[in-house]
């Protein structure tokens, strides 16, 4: 309502009550705005209360009291409006900011911001933390870790590589690259590493037998002309691979050694490592791939090892000498087990003798030189005896334990194993890379539609998938491997010599006969009811010769010891790789899992 009384006293009223941002001239009206430090000079509180505490002179004594209503009137209506408008903007201010708070954690469900945080340890020790500016760390840059870190790099994750020593490496084993692991190079976008480092085209076996042989071409007629084998020196294939790795630009290449796993509530959080500089670092990541090889130290809270060492390799070079079938990878059947010789580049043949057991005869008192000339060169075919002889004068051997170890992992939250620190075989077949590498493909299938890795528990049971899809290629070469060994090797037993020239036999007949086992062999062919049942071919084939053209109680006693041993031969093999996962996966509920949805 309107107010009967204008002019200078509700003015000052109002002026008094709430300190408005004008001053009140002698006239009575209001004067520009001026600063709050200056408003407070010309209208101090105290003159205002003065100012309105006396009425005006010309005042009477009804108009004085109606001036007191008027003012409360005043002062009742600014603090209703104050309390209404702070009402409403704390009402907005609430909705505002839960709108904003459910943004956040959406934002926060979806990416974890990056941040690189470094911290200093009570004890000085510098830990690097970087949570979410990786997605996976790799443990080992050797075959398999440098075509990991690639192939995800290429699928757009951020990787840490730490490697434990990135100068070319120096080894006698990982030479030989079947043509099945080729075309999983040529998958992988690597196959150009085998360019430009003088590496050759394999394209079968020669397998040779108390002065026989007989040749196994792999069977390649349906594949492109350049698919094949590849042997080479493995060192330059590394380098190769870690010179792509280096091009990427979201992987990190470290020299490093990771000395421990960081473990946080039974899941993986990443790695404790030492700089080449010596410096103590921890690295963050939601996933942590271990490929630190066979010598792993840190697969035991991984997986079950279960390490064998049946033989060891004695490595040579045999220089400007020809393979007696070129581009073919050569098996003898030596006494007390097999010789190989592969090309590993245009003027060098490697040469790898298997010594069973695990204590080598010594090299500082002539012994491994004794062995080498008086038992394996008469062996070696004559072709290369000269050259053989000659590489041993030189003295430069190489050795290397063969291992085999059959898959036991133990699926933990944040990390898995891969490579030959995961699974390992005897490496007579070569087979080695050729698994690694399907390992690779079937691990990037499985994480290319997943965004987000950061829920542990549930990337675990998913990645659980990946322990049976491999199986067809892995156990396949795996069990052929073991087997081939013990088949290959002489023994006293004459069941099992009968064995071993049953399988050489069968191997000459050729046809299908030959192709199916090369196949096998080879990594193109994964299928192991294939394999099982082309050993056991073998096995029925020796007992025919014993049988033929009359049984005789020797014959019938040898081919029964004969199936037995091929059983007591493959049955543990099979039984160490899953009978369930090898032939009936589909039976696997792990297989059937979906990723997450992001």
């Amino acid at each position: 309502p309107a107010l009967p009384i204008k002019g200078p006293h509700l003015l000052h009223s109002l002026s008094a009550s709430l300190n408005p941002p004008y001053t009140v001239n002698q006239s009575g009206e209001g004067a520009n705005p001026l600063p709050f430090a200056e408003r407070k000079q010309k209208v101090s509180p105290e003159r205002a209360s003065i100012f309105l505490s006396s009425p005006p002179p010309s005042t009477a004594s009804g108009s004085h009291s109606m001036f007191r209503l008027e003012k409360m009137v005043a002062v009742d209506h600014c603090i209703l409006g104050t309390f209404f408008a702070s009402l409403f903007a704390f009402v907005l201010l609430g909705i505002l900011r839960n709108k904003n708070r459910k943004k956040t954690a959406k934002e926060k469900k979806a990416f974890k911001p990056q941040s690189d945080i470094v911290q200093t340890s009570a004890q000085g020790e510098c830990l690097l933390r970087d949570d979410s500016g990786t997605d996976v760390i790799i443990v080992g840059a050797g075959v398999a870790g440098a075509a990991l870190a690639h192939t995800l790099g290429k699928e757009g994750r951020r990787v840490h590589v730490i490697e434990r020593d990135l100068t070319q490496p120096d080894r006698i084993v990982g030479e030989l690259l079947q043509p099945g692991g080729y075309l999983k190079l040529i998958e992988l976008g690597l196959e150009d590493c085998v360019e430009e480092i003088d590496a050759q085209r394999v394209t079968g076996y020669a397998i040779f037998k108390d002065g026989k042989n007989t040749r196994l071409t792999y069977p390649l007629e349906k594949f492109h002309a350049d698919v094949a084998g590849r042997s080479f020196h493995n060192g330059r294939f590394i380098q190769r691979m870690r010179e792509k790795v280096t091009t990427m630009p979201n992987v990190r290449l470290e020299q490093g050694t990771v000395t421990s796993l960081l473990e946080e509530n039974g899941s993986i959080k990443g790695v404790h490592y030492k700089t080449k500089g010596g410096q103590e670092l921890r690295a963050y990541a939601p996933l942590t791939i271990v490929c630190d090889g066979c010598f792993s130290n840190l697969r035991r809270s991984l997986c079950n090892p279960k390490v064998d060492v049946p033989s060891c390799f004695v490595g040579l070079v045999l220089e400007n000498v020809e393979l007696p079938f070129p581009n073919h990878g050569h098996v003898i059947l030596a006494d007390p087990s097999p010789i190989l010789f592969y090309p590993i580049s245009s003027t060098e043949v490697r040469c790898l003798v298997d010594i069973p057991g695990q204590k080598l005869p010594s090299v500082a008192n002539g012994e491994m030189t004794n062995h080498l000339k008086e038992k394996v060169a008469p062996q070696v075919p004559p072709e290369l005896r000269d050259a053989f002889l000659s590489a041993v004068d030189k003295g430069n051997f190489r050795s290397m334990p063969n291992r085999s170890m059959p898959a036991d992992p133990v699926p933990t939250p944040g990390a898995i194993l891969l490579g030959d620190s995961f699974n390992m075989r005897h490496p007579l077949t070569g087979g080695g890379m050729t698994v690694a590498l399907s390992d690779i493909v079937v691990l990037r299938d499985l994480l290319r539609p997943l965004r987000d890795l950061n829920d542990a528990t549930f990337l675990s049971k998913y990645l659980e998938s990946f322990y049976t899809l491999r199986k067809p290629v892995a156990s396949t070469i795996n069990t052929l491997a073991g087997a081939l060994y013990s088949v290959f090797c002489a023994s006293p037993d004459e069941a099992r010599q009968e064995m071993r020239q049953a399988c050489f036999d069968y191997l000459s007949l050729g046809g299908m006969l030959s192709t199916g086992p090369v196949a096998l062999l080879s990594g193109l062919n994964p299928r192991p009811i294939s394999l099982v049942l082309h050993f056991f071919a073998v096995a029925v084939y020796g007992v025919g010769r014993l049988l033929l053209p009359f049984p005789s109680p020797k014959g019938m006693w040898i081919g029964a010891r004969l199936i037995s041993s091929a059983s007591s031969i493959i049955f543990p093999i099979i039984r160490a790789e899953g009978v369930r996962q090898m032939f009936f996966p589909a039976t696997v509920p792990a297989v059937y899992r979906a990723p997450p949805v992001n």
